[in-house]
């Protein structure tokens, strides 16, 4: 992305990328980014800490990733936008990686915390390592359309797993399907312990009808402060409704996740799937967000830079006691809609995490767990993005069945399968494309006007030229697609064609199975007696047909620089003959 002149100019002066989410910082701003910044701590505390559940996670390491990780991507990343702390999708990833791995132990004991640390160390070596070989990339394979689709599996299924926690039933165990079912079961059997229920159905009231007020109350905070004095006020513990316990008061701790020298290395092994599906994820999500906010401001932002940024988060977030981090759309949406516009807003929201840490621990110990379940289960709706999804169905029915097959596995499976099928399925998408593009043939009005037909319809531009577009790089995928069409067409043709002209124009590449297939066409048209001509080739495209020996094939006569030059000499020559 171009940045403004006077951005370019003041990063040029920085020789490492350092602040440069924060720099150039305008003073006048100042009360609007601090504000910003309280604004994101009075929200974004009750959302971590419900991240922290679905990352079955204790509840005080979401306030963790708002602290180190937080504060690391603000000082070394690039983008004025992007908030970076805990994130429903990677949380969720998380949790079905730990699951499947018998040595993690049991949810929120200290092996699982370990091994959650581990796996946000090693989500920091993935970041940086893609740096330095420059894989920024990679976020752009995984489509929107499939990220759509995976972000709804994901609120599915966590909303899914949030209904045992808010009717105070057990879930049982197995799959989320399963874990449902179990659910819906003891719902059915009346185990229902209605004072959790009553708080949770108050807690979702609160958010949802202050929300319908106006979007900018902080009803989640306030539902859970408001829970949080009611279950002091009134005992809820002595009443059957479970709390979270004591919170440890203090800075986050710092070392390294605590796994014997002797299984890290197995450890690590059976951690790896998860880590690269959270990678993935981390490098698409991330970047969308930056993206579409440096857009919406044109502000500028580097990807690799940003990769920096989010492996130092990661490293911060394993040192630190939490779990993995990513940029959260929601949360960067929560500084943008407070009148944030740098990093320096997502410092102030650190700053004031670490006051609540120090000197407010002892009223978290009080909130029940139904208010996390219902703020949790508002969070997974929420990312079930059903007018994403119908737009995809009303433009692109292909599209939209890729993103609801993703959405699926997610749910029936698990979310890091999900992942996994929705990086395939969006490289399907790409082949695709490029497999069958929209070519066109080339003719010309009366009046010189050119105009694009269907080749099921082809027109010629003169009788005997043919001018074909052919829409994509020419390669091995879409190589003998290329000759069949282009021998339909001629074959079809009346009168017979004498000149073939390819407009290769949007013909970026051209691999050895693509020159193969010119040149058979080359041969085929003599054989015929008509010619095959070149046009509008790209100047790397050029330098291949010499490589290939298709400059001599076809002859330099016949390379031309457009189709009106096509059509000029063919008319020469025709009036000749």
């Amino acid at each position: 992305m171009t940045a403004p002149a006077s951005t370019r100019a003041a990063k040029a002066k920085r020789r490492l990328p350092i602040l440069e989410g924060i720099l150039p910082f305008d003073r006048a701003r100042l009360p609007n980014e601090l504000i910003a910044g309280a604004t994101l701590a009075a929200l974004a505390m009750p959302e971590v800490m419900g991240y922290s559940k679905i990352a079955e996670m204790p509840v005080y390491t979401g306030l963790y990733t708002l602290v180190l990780p937080m504060a690391a991507f603000a000082l070394f990343g690039s983008s004025r936008h992007l908030v970076v702390g805990a994130d429903s999708a990677t949380a969720a990833v998380l949790a079905t990686g730990l699951a499947g791995i018998a040595a993690a132990g049991a949810p929120a004991s200290s092996q699982w915390v370990a091994m959650a640390g581990l796996a946000a160390l090693m989500c920091a070596v993935f970041m940086i390592v893609a740096r330095l070989i420059r894989l920024g990339f990679i976020a752009n394979f995984l489509s929107h359309s499939v990220l759509i689709g995976f972000l709804t599996g994901v609120g599915i299924q966590v909303a899914m797993g949030q209904v045992a926690g808010m009717f105070g039933v057990s879930d049982g165990s197995g799959t989320t399907l399963q874990k449902f079912w179990t659910t819906l079961q003891n719902i059915a059997a009346g185990e229902t312990s209605f004072p959790t229920l009553a708080v949770a159905v108050a807690v979702l009231a609160t958010i949802v009808g202050l929300g319908m007020v106006n979007k900018k109350i902080p009803g989640a905070l306030i539902a859970v402060v408001g829970a949080i004095v009611a279950s002091y006020l009134f005992d809820f513990a002595a009443r059957g409704i479970t709390t979270i316990g004591t919170v440890p008061a203090g800075l986050p701790p710092i070392g390294l996740p605590a796994i014997p020298a002797d299984q890290l290395v197995a450890d690590m092994e059976a951690l790896l799937p998860v880590v690269a599906s959270m990678f993935v994820l981390i490098l698409a999500q991330s970047a969308a967000t930056s993206r579409a906010y440096a857009m919406k401001y044109d502000d500028s932002f580097d990807e690799n830079v940003d990769l920096i940024g989010l492996g130092l988060g990661n490293l911060a977030a394993g040192l630190s006691g939490t779990f993995v981090v990513n940029g959260s759309p929601t949360k960067t949406e929560m500084v943008d809609s407070a009148g944030g516009r740098s990093q320096i807003a997502q410092l102030t929201t650190a700053a004031i995490v670490v006051v609540v840490l120090l000197f407010l621990t002892g009223p978290l110990s009080y909130m029940p767990n139904a208010v996390l379940s219902a703020v949790v289960f508002l969070i997974g709706i929420k990312l079930v993005d059903y007018l994403g999804m119908g737009g995809i169905y009303r433009l692109r029915r292909d599209e939209f069945v890729v993103a609801a097959i993703t959405a699926a596995v997610v749910v029936i499976v698990g979310v890091e399968q999900g992942i996994i099928l929705a990086i395939i399925l969006s490289v399907v998408v790409v082949l695709m494309h490029v497999y069958k593009p929209h070519d066109r043939v080339l003719s010309f009005s009366t009046a010189g006007v050119p105009t694009l037909t269907t080749v099921a319809e082809p027109t010629q531009a003169e009788p005997g030229l043919v001018i074909y577009s052919f829409g994509a790089e020419l390669f091995y995928a879409n190589a003998n697609r290329f000759s069949e069409e282009i021998m339909e067409i001629v074959e079809a043709a009346q009168p017979p064609v004498k000149w073939f002209a390819l407009n290769a124009a949007a013909m970026g590449d051209l691999d050895f199975s693509g020159a193969d297939s010119v040149r058979q066409i080359a041969g085929e048209m003599e054989r015929r007696n008509a010619r095959l001509v070149v046009c509008s080739l790209d100047p790397a495209v050029r330098k291949l047909l010499d490589a290939y020996g298709l400059t001599e094939t076809i002859g330099t006569a016949y390379i031309f620089e457009t189709p009106q030059d096509v059509l000029a000499a063919y008319r020469k020559v025709a009036s000749a003959t």
